[in-house]
């Protein structure tokens, strides 16, 4: 009985951090900014739902492949969102006007005057 009472709060909060996600992909203004509320909020949102799963199914196989999801998306996440970052900004893509520090742009100027 109290399973069903955690997976459905657990359901609940993954949800909102997954719609919290999808809502910074439409609202906020450059690739970095997107990425970063996709790959944090949706990480937190997935595994919140996945280890809901865990806890409703009970059984022993679903939880140890619901962990191992969630132990995948906290170790491939913010790789790939790094690596996606950097390609981006490798092309030639700048961060918009809101951006009060660019540290990667003042960290490559700062190699090349040495």
């Amino acid at each position: 009985m109290w399973a069903e009472y955690v997976a459905g709060v657990l359901l609940v909060v993954g949800s909102f951090f997954s719609l919290m996600a999808s809502i910074g992909l439409l609202r906020l203004n450059d690739v970095y900014m997107r990425m970063h509320a996709a790959s944090k909020a949706g990480t937190v949102g997935s595994g919140l739902m996945l280890l809901a799963l865990a806890v409703h199914a009970g059984e022993l196989g679903v939880t140890t492949r619901a962990i191992a999801g969630i132990l995948f998306f906290l170790l491939t996440a913010p790789v790939s969102a790094h690596l996606l970052a950097r390609a981006a900004f490798v092309v030639g893509y700048r961060p918009c006007a809101q951006t009060k520090t660019d540290a990667y742009s003042d960290m490559l100027r700062g190699s090349s005057d040495k």
